[in-house]
């Protein structure tokens, strides 16, 4: 190690309150696929039959992809995230839609202060949490931030497929940082250690995403006072099949 060297230690706050607010999360992930992004957008608004004048709430919306691609279909959308540096990067792209695209910061386990014809939750941006109470709190949450006839889709893993062909080591290189990856389950949970060096300083971050089986968050979802009207497995919306899909999309709304 050379002597001007130093090891960055994460704050003592949740992993995702500090590894998502950074510029190497994004350095990392910036290859994410826009188009599949965007054509699962079409197909859910399609099958939605959401109206253009409808209020939608993009949440955990990191740098807002999803929400420019909806404003851009005409819909009036708000993208919230924990992100400071996140939403700071969004806001950035608001200036020619101030009056119908808006982004702030907000923590998904708090109250939402308005409510939306559609709350989007997508790209496995639920199961951060270490307890059961915590999980259905959000979705509590989200159940308020409802109005009425509103619905709500949560676009997670299929977890069966992701525990069955999880890859333990990565080497990734981006923007000339490379990023040693390994992923483990432990305690229920997959456990996805990032370590990298960058700008003099070694970095060690950690992904932490709770396995949770369709049946698992059934029960969430109805112990929040919510109702699963379909499930799909993947951005083309096909049925979801436990043994073969990608993703778990779930579709909900009030009871």
């Amino acid at each position: 190690m050379k002597e001007s060297q130093q090891i960055y230690k994460p704050k003592k706050v949740a992993w995702f309150a500090d590894w998502f607010n950074t510029k190497y999360y994004h350095i990392l992930y910036q290859d994410r696929n826009d188009e599949e992004a965007q054509l699962f957008m079409q197909n859910l608004l399609a099958f939605l039959k959401l109206k253009k004048d409808k209020k939608i709430l993009d949440l955990a919306c990191g740098r807002g992809r999803h929400s420019v691609y909806l404003n851009s279909l005409g819909y009036k959308v708000t993208g919230v995230d924990l992100s400071e540096n996140s939403i700071k990067y969004a806001k950035q792209l608001t200036t020619k839609h101030k009056d119908k695209l808006k982004f702030s910061v907000h923590d998904m386990r708090k109250k939402f202060s308005k409510k939306y014809h559609a709350i989007f939750n997508l790209f496995t941006s639920f199961g951060y949490f270490d307890d059961d109470k915590t999980n259905i709190k959000v979705l509590k949450n989200i159940k308020n931030g409802l109005k009425k006839n509103g619905v709500a889709v949560i676009d997670f893993m299929n977890i069966e497929t992701v525990t069955k062909n999880l890859k333990p080591t990565d080497i990734i290189t981006k923007n000339n940082i490379t990023f040693n990856i390994t992923r483990k389950i432990i305690n229920n949970k997959i456990i996805k250690d990032i370590k990298f060096y960058a700008d003099n300083k070694t970095f060690h971050y950690t992904e932490k995403v709770q396995c949770l089986t369709l049946k698992t968050i059934k029960k969430y979802i109805d112990k929040a006072g919510l109702k699963l009207n379909h499930t799909f497995g993947d951005y083309t919306l096909n049925n979801f099949d436990v043994t073969k899909s990608k993703r778990l999309i779930l579709i909900v709304s009030k009871k």
